[in-house]
């Protein structure tokens, strides 16, 4: 397949934490040529934002009016992803466990939901070529006409496991404990009444608990050829190429 064909398309990869999403999102990305947009890191950068601007997290009205505030900038290099809010640098404190047990209760906040959704959708629309957008909700809500949609998983013990393996230094937990924060955060993307996390019904499901990083990654970039070739004889047929 070639670049070109491969920069026209449009690829959603949702999934819970632990699954393998952004580094495989990243790979393909990096890859086939395409942009890349964590849409997890944009309701990381406003959840710490609201955390640095004293935004009371326990009450969503307080927190659906501070929704529209903040400069929300994402870059969409794979191989050196960006993220901002209002302009300072979020990239190192949206991954403290500060964030990652706050995120959750601001991501359910329909206003949020529905600042960063149009912010996700005017940046697919905007990337020169093709683009991958990783998230929970890309391929059922933000991006639902996406020319292919992942929905990665994984056992809760090979998820445990993974994400253990990322934190570092004194934020570091035992899986037992890793697990039970990962069923916790679980329950909250996929119960909430906004845009939850699910797999879309035309989406593609790949099972990472036995494979390694490598052969997700070359069973994506697969589907995504497959994908640009598909769309590529549509719109011959159409007569638009």
């Amino acid at each position: 397949m070639s670049a070109t064909l491969a920069s026209s398309v449009i690829v959603a990869i949702d999934g819970p934490s632990g699954t393998g999403k952004s580094s495989t999102s990243k790979a393909v990305a990096a890859q086939l040529g395409l942009s890349y947009l964590d849409t997890g890191a944009q309701y990381r950068a406003i959840t710490w934002w609201m955390l640095t601007n004293g935004i009371d997290l326990a009450d969503a009205s307080e927190i659906a009016a501070a929704s529209g505030k903040p400069s929300i900038v994402s870059g969409t290099d794979p191989e050196a992803p960006a993220i901002s809010a209002d302009g300072a640098d979020a990239s190192g404190p949206i991954r403290t466990q500060e964030v990652t047990s706050a995120v959750s209760a601001v991501s359910a906040v329909p206003e949020v939901r529905a600042r960063i959704t149009e912010l996700q959708r005017t940046i697919a629309a905007g990337a020169e070529g093709g683009i991958v957008v990783e998230g929970r909700d890309i391929g059922t809500t933000v991006l639902p006409d996406a020319d292919l949609k992942v929905f990665l998983t994984a056992s809760a013990e090979a998820r445990a496991a993974r994400r253990s393996g990322e934190l570092k230094g004194k934020e570091a937990t035992d899986l037992a404990a890793t697990q039970q924060a990962l069923a916790q955060r679980d329950k909250a993307d996929s119960s909430r009444k906004a845009s939850p996390l699910k797999k879309a019904d035309d989406a593609v499901e790949v099972d990472t608990t036995e494979l390694t990083l490598e052969q997700v990654i070359e069973c994506v970039v697969t589907l995504v050829e497959q994908a640009a070739a598909r769309k590529a004889e549509r719109l011959e047929k159409a007569g638009q190429v």
